[in-house]
């Protein structure tokens, strides 16, 4: 039975009201696995932090969808990509500071920018001016976006898909989400993460991404998580 690994982070990956385990890169890891042959799947929930030390420790054999990068290839393999995705900064709906993008955060004094500790989202933000000693680092989606809602933070900084999702499922919060600009920085593709030991699984599961991305299923499926045709145009075939 695989184990499958993911952190709260809707519409990627949540819980619903009857406490099923949900999300797109969920339901795609269910059909892809039942595509070559693994009907059932163990559901493992955990902090950002740990996805890929646990699949070097064999605690788990996939991941939720993940920015492949040069660093984490040298202890994780990665699928084809699930998803491509522009960043986005959750604030207060009224946007005092007229936050805009990751420059503006380093450029407004005194701003304070929440992040998960090893997201992608961190290395862009110093990338991109923002000094540490103004940077909060959290370990879930649920800490850094209440810092913002508290006041400790002014944004979060994610991916602005992750944003939509958590606003859709809390209607009645004061916050808004920000996108990040093409200017500022491009959308950054997502992957499943395994074992680099683990080839085999990974390429029989990339075999099947091959055959369903783009599908008039996987379409379907990806709209009910807030997906268009262009955002499934840009991983597809």
């Amino acid at each position: 039975m695989p184990t499958f690994a993911y952190l709260i982070e809707p519409p990627f990956n949540y819980r619903d009201a009857d406490e099923t385990v949900t999300g797109c890169d969920v339901e795609l890891a269910r059909t892809i696995l039942g595509m070559v042959g693994a009907r059932d799947l163990e559901m493992v929930e955990n902090e950002f932090a740990q996805l890929l030390p646990g699949l070097a420790e064999g605690r788990w054999r996939m991941t939720t969808g993940l920015f492949a990068t040069d660093e984490r290839r040298q202890i994780a393999a990665f699928s084809r990509p699930i998803w491509a995705l522009p960043d986005g900064l959750l604030v207060q709906k009224d946007n005092l500071r007229r936050l805009t993008g990751y420059r503006s955060v380093a450029e407004t004094d005194g701003t304070i920018l929440a992040v998960i500790r090893n997201q992608l989202q961190h290395r862009s933000a110093a990338e991109l001016g923002v000094p540490d000693d103004r940077i909060l680092v959290f370990e879930t989606y649920a800490d850094a976006a209440r810092a913002v809602a508290d006041g400790r933070a002014h944004a979060y900084a994610s991916v602005a898909r992750a944003h939509g999702g958590f606003l859709e499922r809390h209607p009645g919060t004061q916050l808004t989400v920000v996108a990040v600009g093409a200017d500022e920085k491009q959308p950054a593709f997502g992957s499943f993460a395994f074992a680099r030991s683990d080839d085999d699984f990974r390429r029989a599961v990339d075999g099947a991404l091959l055959v369903y991305l783009g599908s008039r299923e996987h379409r379907r499926m990806m709209k009910t998580f807030g997906f268009s045709d262009a955002e499934v145009d840009l991983i597809a075939g």
